[in-house]
């Protein structure tokens, strides 16, 4: 008598096919996985740098104006590279408007000069400086810059020397500054192109929100009083 066969008695062929799931158990892992693969990409993407940073919605674009502090850039004995560096990379990163670019030599006077009317005439936003920020004699821009602001903010300075040290351990002689003169912020930049847009790219993210604080338009600035 023929022996009957798995499949008459009703039970699995062995080997791959005995051993499928369901296909529903297959459509339901198979939407899971998906499911972990989006939150992952998702994850991710939010953790990848931006060319522009996100800050708050402002009412208009950046309005930057860009100081070269250098004797020889100033004689003309060098091309000034730093400031047309600055100026690109505050348009890529920021989006802005430079307003202005100026060289000068090292100086403190003609250093505090051109803040002051950047600040209180031409009513930027931002002045970055580049140059000026070392231990040499004639590097004076630090203190320019602390004898025209009110209000000191350490943390951007902080910063841009954490960010360079790595690639150059020699980042953490440089004094820059960064403050408020009005409703101008100032940031000191090194003199090198390369070593000033790798500091601006660092702070980019917090210049917005610290330009609608002073404009009086991020969501956290505190109203104007009312008048009685």
């Amino acid at each position: 008598m023929a022996e009957s066969s798995d499949e008459e008695r009703g039970e699995p062929r062995s080997g791959k096919e005995g051993d499928e799931e369901p296909a529903g158990a297959k459509r339901e892992q198979a939407n899971l996985r998906e499911d972990c693969r989006d939150r992952l990409e998702s994850r991710h993407a939010e953790d990848v740098p931006r060319s522009r940073s996100r800050g708050p919605a402002l009412s208009a674009p950046l309005r930057v104006a860009v100081l070269t502090v250098s004797d020889r850039s100033f004689r003309g004995e060098r091309e000034d590279r730093g400031g047309p560096a600055v100026a690109e990379a505050a348009r890529r990163l920021l989006g802005a408007e430079v307003v202005e670019t100026q060289v000068v030599p090292d100086e403190k006077d003609d250093i505090v000069w051109h803040l002051t009317r950047f600040a209180d005439n031409v009513l930027v936003d931002v002045v970055l400086t580049t140059g000026g920020t070392g231990i040499s004699e004639r590097d004076v821009t630090p203190e320019a810059t602390r004898s025209v602001i009110s209000l000191e903010l350490p943390g951007l300075p902080e910063a841009m020397r954490a960010a360079s040290r790595a690639a150059l351990p020699s980042a953490m002689l440089s004094r820059q500054v960064a403050g408020i003169r009005g409703k101008t912020l100032v940031v000191n930049l090194p003199g090198s192109p390369r070593g000033a847009v790798e500091c601006l790219e660092a702070i980019a993210a917090a210049l917005p929100h610290a330009v609608a604080m002073l404009r009086g338009e991020g969501a956290e600035a505190h109203p104007a009083p009312l008048r009685a």
